[in-house]
C-alpha cells in the first residue's frame, strides 16, 4: 500500500508479505505530534544546561535559553491550541490528537521539564556557581552589613520605582502584563482585622539580580522587594507574599493583512493585546494559599490545568544577565569569525566585491566565516557605489535603526539610489521594533512595502541593480538566516553571493511581486513559495526514490505531511534519507516498511543551528540548494520564501562539507527513534560539528585550500 493512502491518524500496523517484518512500533501514527516534538528540543537544550563538561555560566544560558523557549511555547503554541479548543474547532492534528489532548499531554511534559529544570538550578547551577564565587542568596542568607546595604539600595534606587495596587471593593483586580514578576502580598489592617490582597510588580526596568558584595553576590530583585514590604504598606501587617508570574496570548498572526494600512493594524492590534490578550498561564510558588490561588485563577480567568507551581525562582529566562558577567574563565572561549581571502580588503582600494562576484560565486557559513566581511559588505559597498542605481531587499529582522544594513540603505536612498525595503511588521516579537526603523527607513526617502495581502515574508534576500558600462548587471545575496549582525555571531547560517544572471533576473521579478502587482509564477531557477517551492522539493524528492537515491536535508523543523510522505515513499523505493533537524520533527524514522532508510538527527549546541540546507542525489553532480524556508505547511502555502541552486563545483563541495560533519558529529548530536524518542549519539571518534566549523574557517582565512573534512583533536 502506498504510503499516501493512509488516513492522517491511520497506525502503523505489521506489515504483510514476503519481505515484511513487524513494525516496532505496531500502534503508532506515522505522524509524530509537532507540539511534543518541540517539547522534545527544548529537553535537548536543558539537557546542555546539566551537562557538568560546560563552563557554569554556559549552563547558565542554556537553562535562560530553556525558559524563553517555554515561554515562547506557551505564548504562541499553546494560546493556539486554546483557541482552537474555545471555537470548539474539532479538526485533529495529523498524529490523530484533539486540541483537548493535546493539552494534556503538553502538561504531563511541561511539568516533567520545569521539575528537572528546577532541580538542576538549585542542586546544580546554583553550588556550581558558589563555588566559581558567585553566589545567588536569598533572604536568610544575607549579613547585617549586606542587610544595611540592601536598605540603602531598596530607598534610593527600588522604592520610587514600585507601585503597590491594592484589591478591594474600591480598586478593582489589576492588569497583570504579559511574563510580568509579580508578588502576590496579603496584608491586614490590624484596627479592623481585615485581610486584604494587593499586587506588587517587580519592575522588569531594574536589574533582575542586585549586587551585593564586588558583585561576587547577588540577590533576586523580588526578594529584595519581599524584605521591604513593609515600607510600601506602613501601619500594615504584611502577613504572606509569594512570587507569581503570568504568560498572556501573545501570536499577532490573526491580524486582518487585508487591513487597508496594516502598519496601523499592528498597532492597534500591539495595543489591544497589550491590554486584553488572554492569559495562557500563571506560574506561582508552591506556598501560595489556597485563598489567593483561588483568587488569581478567578480574576485571570483561568482553569487549574492552567496553574504551574515552581519551587524556586520564577522567571529563570533573566538567569541571562547573569551571562553577561565579566568572567571569561567560566565562558566558551570567544569566537572571531573568519575572513575569506576572497573578501579580504573589500571596501578598501582592492578588491572590489562587485568584481570579485563577477569572478565567481561566494559561500559564506557564519558564524565561521564573518558576516560583516561578507553580507554587511556586500550591501555598504552598494551602498557606497556611484554606479549602483537600486538596492531592493527583504527585512524580516534586524537589530534595529543603528544596524549597519540599515544605515546603509538610509545612506544609499539619500544618495539618490533607488532603494526598496520590504520590511515584516509580523516577525514575532519584533514587530514594535520593525514599525519603528520602517519610519526611519521611510523618512530617508526608502521605499517601506509591507509585503502581499495574506502572506508573510520570510526570504532573505537582496539585489543590487549596478550599471557596468551599456548594460546593467544584477547582483544578488540570499541567505537562510535574517539581516541582523547581533545573531549573526550566535546563529548557523549559509549565504550565497551571486551574480549569476538568471538568478538575479528571478529576484528582479520576485520583488516587483512583492511591491507591484504581478501573478509571476515560473522563475528560472530559483524556488519560490508559495508557487513554486512545495511542488519543486517534492519533484527533487521523487526524481531520487529509486535504489541508491540519496537525499540530505537540513531545517530547524520537518513538519508538513505531504513532504513526509513523500520522503516516506522515497525511502520505500530505496533512496537513502539522511535529516539533520533543529526543532520540531514530525517523521518517524527508521520503521519498517515505512521509512527504515530514514535517519534524523539534532545538533544543539554553542551557536543555534539555523541554516536551510538541500542536496538531492548521492555521486556524481548532486543538486544543492540553500534558502529561507522550513519543512511547514506556513512556510510552503502561506509566506514567501526564497530557496537558491547552488550551481559552483567548489561551492557544493562547502555544502556537502557542511553535511558531511554536521552527519559525523558524535558530541552534540541526538539521534530519533521510530518511538519518537530521542537519544543522544555515543560518543565514539569525539567529533564536535561547531568545532570542526571553527577549524575549517580558519584553515580557509590562512588560504590553505582543500582542507581534510572529518580531522578533529
Amino acid at each position: 500500500m502506498a504510503v499516501g493512502a493512509h488516513t492522517d491518524s491511520e497506525p502503523i500496523g505489521p506489515q504483510t508479505g514476503p519481505q515484511a517484518g513487524p513494525s516496532i512500533v505496531p500502534d503508532a501514527p506515522r505522524f509524530l505530534n509537532r507540539e511534543l516534538s518541540r517539547l522534545d528540543f527544548d529537553e535537548r537544550v536543558l539537557a546542555m544546561a546539566e551537562d557538568p563538561r560546560l563552563p557554569v555560566l554556559e549552563r547558565v544560558r542554556f537553562l535562560a535559553i530553556f525558559s524563553q523557549n517555554l515561554d515562547d511555547f506557551f505564548q504562541v503554541r499553546v494560546a493556539g491550541l486554546k483557541e482552537q479548543v474555545l471555537a470548539a474547532v474539532a479538526v485533529s492534528s495529523p498524529d490523530g490528537m484533539s486540541p483537548l489532548e493535546q493539552l494534556k499531554a503538553i502538561r504531563g511534559r511541561v511539568e516533567a521539564h520545569v521539575e528537572r529544570q528546577v532541580r538542576l538550578f538549585n542542586t546544580g547551577i546554583v553550588p556550581a556557581l558558589a563555588e566559581a564565587g558567585i553566589a545567588i542568596v536569598r533572604a536568610d542568607e544575607v549579613s547585617k552589613k549586606e542587610l544595611s546595604q540592601l536598605h540603602s539600595v531598596f530607598r534610593q534606587q527600588i522604592f520610587p520605582v514600585l507601585t503597590p495596587l491594592a484589591v478591594d471593593p474600591g480598586h478593582p483586580f489589576p492588569y497583570i502584563s504579559h511574563l510580568s514578576l509579580n508578588l502576590a502580598v496579603t496584608v491586614r489592617d490590624p484596627q479592623r482585622r481585615q485581610q486584604r490582597f494587593a499586587r506588587v510588580k517587580v519592575p522588569p526596568v531594574l536589574p533582575r539580580f542586585i549586587p551585593l558584595a564586588e558583585e561576587t553576590r547577588f540577590m533576586p530583585l523580588e526578594d529584595v522587594i519581599a524584605l521591604h514590604l513593609q515600607a510600601l504598606f506602613p501601619g500594615m501587617d504584611v502577613i504572606a507574599h509569594h512570587p507569581f508570574r503570568v504568560t498572556r496570548d501573545g501570536d499577532l498572526d490573526d491580524v486582518d493583512s487585508d487591513a487597508e494600512d496594516l502598519l496601523a493594524a499592528i498597532q492597534t492590534e500591539l495595543r489591544r493585546r497589550r491590554r486584553h490578550a488572554r492569559v495562557v498561564r500563571l506560574e506561582v510558588d508552591p506556598g501560595m494559599s489556597p485563598e489567593v490561588l483561588e483568587l488569581l485563577t478567578r480574576e485571570l480567568e483561568l482553569q487549574p490545568t492552567d496553574v504551574y507551581q515552581s519551587e524556586g525562582l520564577l522567571d529563570l529566562g533573566s538567569l541571562s544577565a547573569l551571562w553577561q558577567l565579566d568572567r571569561p574563565d567560566l565562558k566558551e572561549e570567544p569566537w572571531t569569525p573568519a575572513t575569506q581571502p576572497r573578501l579580504r580588503g573589500v571596501g578598501a582600494e582592492v578588491p572590489d566585491l562587485f568584481a570579485v562576484l563577477r569572478a565567481g560565486d561566494i559561500l559564506a557559513h557564519h558564524p565561521y566565516d564573518s558576516f560583516a566581511t561578507s553580507v554587511e559588505a556586500f550591501i555598504d559597498h552598494a551602498a557606497g557605489d556611484a554606479n549602483v542605481l537600486a538596492i531592493k531587499q527583504t527585512l524580516y529582522r534586524t537589530s534595529g535603526p543603528g544596524s549597519p544594513i540599515v544605515l546603509a540603505l538610509i545612506r544609499a536612498a539619500e544618495s539618490g539610489k533607488q532603494v526598496a525595503a520590504l520590511v515584516e511588521l509580523k516577525a514575532r516579537g519584533d514587530e514594535q521594533a520593525n514599525i519603528a526603523w520602517a519610519r526611519a527607513l521611510e523618512e530617508a526617502n526608502v521605499h517601506v512595502v509591507y509585503g502581499l495581502v495574506g502572506l508573510k515574508t520570510h526570504a532573505k534576500v537582496t539585489l543590487v541593480v549596478r550599471r557596468e558600462g551599456n548594460r546593467i548587471q544584477n547582483y544578488v545575496h540570499v541567505g537562510t538566516g535574517n539581516y541582523n549582525p547581533s545573531t549573526a555571531h550566535g546563529y548557523e547560517d549559509v549565504s550565497l553571493l551571486t551574480a549569476d544572471a538568471d538568478i538575479g533576473a528571478d529576484v528582479t521579478e520576485m520583488f516587483n511581486l512583492l511591491t507591484g502587482y504581478s501573478r509571476q509564477h515560473r522563475y528560472r531557477k530559483l524556488l519560490v513559495a508559495p508557487s513554486s517551492l512545495r511542488s519543486g522539493i517534492t519533484q527533487l524528492i521523487e526524481r531520487e526514490a529509486k535504489p541508491g537515491g540519496r537525499i540530505v536535508i537540513k531545517v530547524n523543523n520537518l513538519i508538513d505531511p505531504d513532504i513526509i510522505d513523500a520522503l516516506y515513499s522515497a525511502s520505500q523505493a530505496g533512496a537513502d534519507v539522511d535529516l539533520i533537524v533543529r526543532s520540531m520533527c514530525s517523521l518517524r524514522p527508521g520503521v519498517p516498511g515505512l521509512s527504515e532508510r530514514i535517519k534524523v538527527r539534532s545538533i544543539v549546541g554553542r551557536f543555534l543551528e539555523h541554516s536551510r540546507v538541500f542536496r538531492f542525489g548521492g555521486g556524481g553532480q548532486p543538486d544543492f540548494y540553500l534558502g529561507s524556508s522550513d519543512i511547514m505547511q506556513r512556510n510552503l502555502d502561506r509566506r514567501v520564501e526564497a530557496v537558491v541552486p547552488v550551481t559552483d563545483p567548489k561551492l557544493c563541495g562547502r555544502l556537502a562539507e557542511i553535511f558531511e560533519v554536521a552527519l559525523a558529529d558524535d558530541v552534540l548530536a541526538w539521534e530519533l527513534g521510530a518511538a519518537g524518542s530521542w537519544q543522544h549519539v555515543p560518543t565514539v571518534a569525539g567529533l564536535n560539528s561547531q568545532r570542526r566549523f571553527q577549524e575549517l574557517a580558519l584553515e580557509r582565512a590562512r588560504g590553505n585550500g582543500v582542507v581534510s573534512l572529518i580531522k578533529h583533536a
